[in-house]
This record gives C-alpha cells, sequence and structure tokens, in this order.
C-alpha cells in the first residue's frame, strides 16, 4: 500500500492557515486588503468581542458575481495574477489566492456581494460551503467571520485577551488607515466607534487621529527621492518620542511593511537627538517600480526584499538628518488652559463656530512652520531658514542648584543645562578632531603601558590600524600588552590613559560592519561626558557667557550626545499665564 498520499482540500487549506491567519488581526487584515484592492472608498470594520466572537468588514468595493464568489474560495483562486510574469509586477495588496480559503477552513464565514445586479450570498463552516442563494443589489461587498479556530482548538486556546486581540486589529487598521488616506476608515467594537477617517487623503490628519493634535504639531514634513525611490511622509521632532519601535511605521507602494534595517535607519538618524531607549514617531511612504522589490517571501506579505537597498537607506537616512539639522528644536513649556465656567465655555464655542476648516496651528515662533491640515488652503513645502539652526541670542542672569542656566531675551526665559549644553560642546569639538585627523602628535614622557585580557588583545592587535590612523604611536609588548609610545594632540590632558582604554575597549567590541563615523561618535560621547561640567558644579558669569555662546556655532545645539535636551524655552506670554496675568 503506497504510503505517500494527496492531502485532501479541507486540510491543506487548515495547513496553510497556519501561516496566514494567526490572531483575529489576520483576518482583518485579509479582509480589508481585500477591500482596498477592490477600489472601496468607505471600509468599515465591525467587532463583537474584539473579534473573538465575529468581524464584519463592510464596503462599498466592486464586489462579485455569482460565479467570481464561489471561486473565491476555491485555493490559489485569485483576479490579481494572470500568469508569472504578473509576481514581478505586483501593485494590489493581495494576490496568492490563499486567504479567502484559509479563513474559511477555521471559522463559519457569511459573504455577502454584489455587482449592482442581483446579489449573492455565500454561507461557509469549516471550509464547507453550505447554502448559496440570492443577495440585495447593493454594490460592495460585506464578509462576517465568526467562531474564529472553532475546530483547531489548540490555536483556540493560544488567542490573546479580549484587549490584545482589539490592540493588534487597532494597531493595523491604524496603519492601513495611514497608508490609504484617500480611504474612509471606520473601526467598531461591541457598538463604538473606537477610529474613524475621513477618507480625504490627507495623511496629516490620520496622524491626528490616531496621535492627538499635539503629537501632530510637532510632527515634521519630509520629502525626498532619487533614480529608483521617492520618500514622502512625516517624523516628530526628537522631544515626541515612544517606548517602543511599534511607532516607526515603513509603507512601500501602499503596503504596510516591517523591515528591521529600516528600522534602524530611521532609529540612528535620530542619534544624540533623543535617549537611547526612546524611538520617534515615524510614517514614510517608500513609492518605487515594482519590479525593484518582492514581496512574496512570506505569507502575511510584510516582509519585503528591496533591489538598490543601500540608495533607498542613504536617502531616508539623508532626508531625516537634514530635517532635523534644519528646524529649532528648543522644546517649549505649554501651561494648561484652565477650566472655565459653562457658560463661558459656551460663549466661546458660538464665537468660534465661524471656521469649520480643521487646522493645526502653532502658536510659537520657534517652530517656524504651521502644520495646517485643510491642503486645499495650505499646499506648500515647509520652508526652513538658515538662521533656524541656531539658537537665538540669549543673556544669562543666574545659576540655580549649580546646574540651570536661567537666560533671557526679548522672546522669554530659557532654562541650560549646563552639564547637557557642555556635552554637546564638546562632543561635535571632538567630532571634528576625528573626523580631520592631522599628522599631530605628542610624545609623552614617560609611555603608557596597558595590559589586556588575551582574547581582548588579539582583538586589538587586529585592528592596530585604528589606532594608528588616530595618530598614536602603539607597539606590542609582550604577549598582551601595549605600549603608547605617542598620542593625538587632541586627546584632552590628564585623562590619556582613561581616553586610550575606553577607545581600546570600542574596538574590542566593532562589529564586523565596521563604520569609521560610527566609531568616532562613540569615542567623540565617551569623551565628552567625562569632560563636561558637572551638576552642582557653579560657574561664573563669563563662564556662561562662553558655553552659551560655543552652543549657539553647534550644529545641534538642542541635545546633548545622548538626547537629553540643552535648553528649554519659557515664552513670555506662558510666563504671563503661569503668573495670570494672562488667559
Amino acid at each position: 500500500m503506497n504510503k505517500i498520499k494527496i492531502m485532501s482540500e479541507n486540510l491543506a487549506n487548515k495547513i496553510a492557515a497556519g501561516e496566514v491567519v494567526e490572531k483575529c488581526v489576520s483576518v482583518i487584515k485579509e479582509l480589508v486588503e481585500n477591500s482596498i484592492d477592490a477600489g472601496s472608498k468607505n471600509i468599515k470594520i465591525e467587532l463583537l468581542e474584539c473579534g473573538i466572537k465575529e468581524m464584519k468588514v463592510t464596503d462599498d468595493g466592486t464586489g462579485m458575481n455569482s460565479e467570481d464568489a464561489k471561486t473565491a474560495f476555491l485555493p490559489h483562486a485569485t483576479s490579481k495574477l494572470i500568469n508569472e510574469d504578473d509576481l514581478f509586477h505586483i501593485s494590489s495588496l493581495g494576490f496568492r489566492g490563499e486567504a479567502l480559503p484559509s479563513v474559511a477552513s477555521i471559522s463559519e464565514v457569511t459573504l455577502k456581494t454584489s455587482t449592482g445586479d442581483v446579489g449573492t450570498v455565500v454561507n461557509i463552516k469549516g471550509g464547507v460551503i453550505q447554502k448559496i442563494e440570492a443577495g440585495d443589489a447593493r454594490v460592495g461587498t460585506v464578509v462576517t467571520v465568526s467562531n474564529l479556530f472553532y475546530n483547531t482548538p489548540a490555536r483556540l486556546k493560544h488567542l490573546g485577551s479580549l484587549y490584545s486581540e482589539l490592540a493588534n486589529i487597532t494597531n493595523y487598521i491604524h496603519k492601513i488607515a495611514l497608508s490609504h488616506n484617500n480611504i474612509s476608515f471606520t473601526l467598531i467594537n461591541d457598538g463604538k466607534v473606537l477610529f474613524e477617517t475621513d477618507g480625504s487623503g490627507n495623511q496629516l490628519k490620520v496622524i491626528k487621529e490616531i496621535y492627538g493634535l499635539d503629537t501632530t504639531k510637532k510632527m515634521i514634513e519630509i520629502s525626498a527621492s532619487n533614480d529608483d525611490y521617492e520618500i514622502n511622509g512625516y517624523i516628530s521632532m526628537p522631544e515626541v518620542t515612544k517606548s517602543n519601535r511599534n511607532h516607526l511605521i515603513t509603507l512601500v507602494n501602499g503596503r504596510v511593511v516591517r523591515n528591521t534595517d529600516l528600522n534602524r535607519v530611521i532609529n540612528e538618524a535620530y542619534h544624540t537627538y533623543k535617549p537611547e531607549d526612546k524611538y520617534p514617531i515615524v510614517v514614510i511612504n517608500i513609492w518605487v517600480d515594482p519590479t525593484l522589490i518582492d514581496v512574496n517571501i512570506h505569507p502575511t506579505k510584510m516582509d519585503i526584499k528591496f533591489s538598490k537597498f543601500e540608495a533607498l537607506k542613504e536617502l531616508i537616512d539623508t532626508e531625516i538628518k537634514s530635517k532635523l539639522n534644519s528646524i529649532r528644536l528648543i522644546p517649549k513649556v505649554e501651561v494648561k488652559k484652565e477650566k472655565t465656567p459653562v457658560i463661558q465655555e459656551q460663549t466661546l464655542e458660538l464665537e468660534r463656530e465661524e471656521s469649520k476648516a480643521f487646522k493645526i496651528e502653532d502658536d510659537t515662533s520657534d517652530y517656524k512652520a504651521s502644520l495646517i491640515l485643510n491642503k486645499e488652503e495650505y499646499d506648500e513645502p515647509i520652508k526652513i531658514e538658515e538662521d533656524t539652526k541656531k539658537i537665538p541670542e540669549m543673556y544669562p542672569v543666574g545659576l540655580v542648584k549649580g546646574t540651570y542656566i536661567i537666560c533671557q531675551n526679548e522672546l522669554g526665559m530659557y532654562m541650560i543645562d549646563q552639564h547637557a549644553a557642555k556635552e554637546r560642546v564638546n562632543y561635535e569639538h571632538y567630532l571634528r578632531m576625528l573626523g580631520n585627523p592631522k599628522n599631530d602628535s605628542i610624545e609623552m614622557l614617560f609611555p603608557i603601558t596597558i595590559e589586556f585580557p588575551y582574547n581582548e588583545f588579539l582583538i586589538i592587535k587586529e585592528n592596530l590600524d585604528i589606532l594608528r590612523n588616530m595618530n598614536f604611536t602603539v607597539e606590542e609588548l609582550g604577549t598582551n600588552t601595549l605600549l603608547f609610545r605617542a598620542h593625538p594632540t587632541w586627546l584632552p590632558q590628564g585623562y590619556e590613559e582613561a581616553a586610550i582604554r575606553k577607545i581600546c575597549d570600542l574596538i574590542t567590541i566593532k562589529e564586523k560592519s565596521f563604520s569609521v563615523e560610527k566609531f568616532n561618535e562613540s569615542i567623540a560621547i565617551i569623551l565628552s561626558c567625562k569632560l563636561a561640567i558637572k551638576a552642582n558644579e557653579n560657574i561664573s558669569h563669563s563662564e556662561m557667557e562662553t558655553l552659551i555662546d560655543s552652543l549657539r556655532q553647534c550644529k545641534n545645539p538642542y541635545t546633548c550626545p545622548h538626547g537629553r535636551p540643552t535648553v528649554i524655552f519659557y515664552s513670555n506670554y506662558e510666563l504671563e499665564k503661569m503668573f495670570k496675568r494672562a488667559m
């Protein structure tokens, strides 16, 4: 008797479902992407018990005729690919022909669809068609999925809690709404509207619906292109951060994708602008010829491979750094408005009813561009003046706790963290020295001898050229010792041995893909922190002035190398509000 047999169609679909459908969000993703591919302008997602009991997706797309409605549940049935060549020119979100049969094999599904003629209703349970009947003629499709994983108990057991399932679905809908902001999305759970967009095509409006007005006011528009890629979108100012990478959103030709390399590039572009354990909010739209990407590497179609990937990474890195270097990034202290009596509040509402166009306006001169959400009213790129790269002139008036320098000018009051400010000044000084090495070095009267663990000694020995290129004169002494006879002129006096040890430590942990630029940054950070003015260290008025002048000359005067702010601003208006002199 033959041992090898052909699997039944239903068994094959269940196996495929194991890859395609992992949680409730997997079902929502497949159904919503089908709706988008059908040309829908309005998509409504309705959940019962966070999707565990029931999920329903309603759209106003092209719909299907009766034959297509039945064929859609067959394995590998799709309207998006005809021949093998189409696989290299994919412009739709779906194309594998696995979604509907996979979902239907592990749940109960009702499909209602119509192209405008007599509609079709298909009922399926466990992958088997139970009934087909005529339906109404409303153009579009409604898919209802209930009792997910009812026939695969192990998978049902491993579904998350109600709230984790809802969080996953909400997260996906946020991202797909950002990528298709010309479509109106509505997410409802147990009859309550959780999220809604208007489909106006304004991505900034969607960002506002997700993150709120305060965050949206601190988003910076980006736009750049090269021969193969075009990017646009929004990045947050460094003061706006999250505790995880989930808000680094990359969209490729309208597809929500995940790519750790892209996330790394985005995060590293913010290097020294924010703390290492925090992440910005970034929405980047990437537009590329479909022949330069491969989306057919995983059933979820979220992983993607790029051709000419280095060119894309450089484009993103350059554009983000350019924008961060071109605007004033001084955090502004905002005083919350006090609650007013109800009668007064009603009067204010009546007075403001004259303008219904939704705007985001920035009421401070420090941010040179207002973000206006109504694109019909304003559609020009943000213009950045050269002077905004520097902090404004200010005059020190005192020192608080031996740490914070109090300054003023005609705009208001500033507080400068003297340690963070000196770190920034030192960092940029050492970065310049490291980036433009001269052949100058200082012979030491007493050479420095450093003994290393043998495993570290071998790594350093292999990379002695790094030290020599930095103008160290170094030679081996014995089996695990190095003798340093000279060091570069910029090495701080009295800190020579400690600095050399720190540099050697960095060499022992260097990555295979060694970058001189990153290595120099790490050295500059170490030296800048060690040699900065400390907190609780009183400095003279002239030293304050010198520090402020030096900070004003920095390329990025707004944060220390670790991403903490150097200066905080209180406008005259905010000060008056705090003292009840202004309303």
